[in-house]
Formats: C-alpha cells, structure tokens, sequence
C-alpha cells in the first residue's frame, strides 16, 4: 500500500451517476491511470471498486475509526433526508445506516469534503418540486446554506464543503480539484460564494461559445436545428452561466451548445425549477436572465444597434441548420 497517496473515499447518495460517467471519460489513458499518476487512490467507489460486502464495510470502519486516513471524502447525489429528517429514505447496504448518517461521520474525519455535482452541492434533481425524499446538498439546500453538513462545517483541513457542480461536471473540473487539493494549492481563497473552485466559476460558458457571431449581431434561432444564438428566444443562459465548458470541451470537443441544446445554467442552484428549458422568459419582448454586469438600458441599446449592423450573411445562417452563405473570400489589399 502507498502510504503517500492522496485517499478518497467516494459516496453515492441520490444520484443517477452521471458524475461517475462523466469523470470516467478523463484522460488519454482513462481515469484510472490519470488518478494513479496523479498520486490519488481510491479506497472504495460503489460503481468501481471490486471490494463489497464484508471487505467493503471494512474499509468503511477503517476510514471511520482512523485506522486509515482519509483525504478527501467525494459524495456524488443529493442527500435524502427525509422522512422528517431521518434519511431513512437512503440506507447504505448492509451497513444498517443511512447515506446521511455515513456521509456526516465520514465528513467529520475527512481532510476534504467534495460535492460532486450540483446534486451533492445543491440538491439538484433531486431537490425539484414537490421532493418528497427532502433531498439536499452536503452544505447548501439550493442557494441557502446549510444543507446535510450544516452551514457551519468545515474539514479537517479547515475548508467548508468544495463544490464541484454541473450535472454532469466536466471531468476536467473533478480532476483537477482532487489534483489541486492534493497539492495543497486549493484553499479557502480559491472558492467563490457558493463553494466552487474559481478555476471554473470565473469564467461562464459563454465564453468560447462557437454561436458568439451570431450573439454579437443578436442573430436568433428559432428552433432549435438553426445555428443562431439561443438566448433570446430558446432559454440560453450562457452568459450567465459558471463554468468553462466550451472553452475545454467535453470527450475532447463537445459541449450543450455545440451540439445546438441550451446551456440550462447547470451549474447553480436552483437550475432544476426551470419548467422550459427551452423557452426565454421575457418581460416586455426583453430576456427576464440578460447576461451578467450588463444593466438593461445598454443590453437594449446594443442590441438595437448590433441588429441593425447584422450582416446578411449571418442573418440568413443563423436561421438555417446549416452554413447557407460562407463568408466571402478577403481580397488582398492593392500595392
């Protein structure tokens, strides 16, 4: 057994495991040799490990009674806390115990508590309306502190609760905050309000968006097979969206956008209430979500004026499912 390795404990509570998915696509070599050449070992994983039964139980004694040092505790899904507080809703097998129980006593022991995805970090899913199963996450029930852990928890390591959001988060951003907190360079200054790393939360994926042409001209899709910019009629949140998404791809180029769906803002709190994905709330012809710093009067203003500079050319592809007029060819300047 390496002694020196970084040891992570993984918990699924409420979950579909889409954050397993997702993180298992990392890598040219796959998660596995990324996570040993990483200097991380994986104690237990529920989907992954070979260890269940008796050998998998053990390892939970051990990791609680101290026996076996714990780094970083990963939970993936939403806590269910109900009925009335209980989490009876959600028992681990074979333990006898709930997720909450285990997920409160391990937390407890753990260098580093990490939600992974916004069911661990929010609720998510989970939490909708009506959520019979009172679900939340480990430090926040949708924009509110508190959540399973309580708002007042922090780790061993003196951190609250490292929110790794996105339903499913990009695998780059799990990665690299299991990485970053083994190197010791992920500390209290590097989260922002909600608990995420700010390596992710400062940018939004908008940034890098392949529609940002048509956005800078205010050139609408309509439906969703045209190739225009989907925030003002087919509920984009893009430019009010936390995350890096298009800026780094997913399985090496992929993103919502790109593949012509709607950034739905799956970072955030509270994203899960939406009732149309797919449809921009407005109030007087103007989007309710305007893209974030922007005050009302210049986002009008702008887009007045970008759409009446819009080039025919973008105009008519932004309506289209595919390039109907490719841009001209430049003529070079006469000498």
């Amino acid at each position: 057994m390496n002694e020196s390795a970084f040891n992570i404990l993984w918990l699924q509570a409420g979950s579909c495991g889409g954050c397993t998915m997702s993180v298992l696509e990392y890598g040219a070599g796959g998660w596995f040799r990324e996570l040993e050449t990483s200097g991380l070992r994986l104690l237990w994983h529920p989907g992954v490990s070979e260890e269940t039964g008796d050998e998998a139980r053990a390892i939970f004694s051990r990791v609680e009674s101290g026996e076996t040092r714990l780094h970083a505790l990963c939970v993936e899904g939403a806590i269910l806390c109900g009925p009335h507080g209980t989490g009876k809703f959600n028992r681990l097998s074979g333990t006898n115990r709930t997720v909450l129980d285990w997920a409160r006593s391990l937390a407890a022991k753990a260098d580093y508590c990490v939600a992974i995805g916004s069911c661990a970090a929010y609720g998510g899913v989970p939490a909708s309306d009506p959520d019979p199963t009172e679900a939340s996450g480990l430090q926040f029930r949708k924009a509110r502190a508190g959540g399973a852990l309580g708002a007042d928890y922090v780790s061993q390591r003196g951190l609250p609760v490292i929110n790794v959001a996105g339903c499913a988060p990009h695998p780059g951003w799990i990665m690299e905050t299991l990485a970053g907190l083994a190197l010791g360079v992920l500390g209290r200054d590097e989260l922002d309000a909600l608990g995420r790393p700010k390596f992710i939360s400062d940018h939004l994926a908008h940034h890098g968006c392949s529609r940002n042409e048509f956005y800078e001209f205010k050139a609408s899709a309509e439906n969703l097979s045209q190739l225009g910019c989907m925030m003002e009629h087919l509920g984009c949140k893009a430019t009010q969206a936390t995350g890096d998404c298009n800026q780094r791809g997913w399985n090496g180029s992929g993103s919502c956008t790109r593949g012509g769906f709607a950034c739905i803002a799956c970072t955030s709190p509270g994203f899960e209430d939406i009732r149309d994905y797919h449809h921009t709330p407005k109030i007087g012809g103007v989007p309710v979500g305007l893209p974030l710093d922007m005050p009302k009067a210049w986002f009008m203003a702008l887009a007045a004026l970008s759409k009446s500079a819009t080039p025919a050319r973008v105009r008519e592809n932004a309506a289209a499912d595919h390039i109907v007029v490719p841009p001209r060819i430049a003529q070079r300047p006469k000498t």
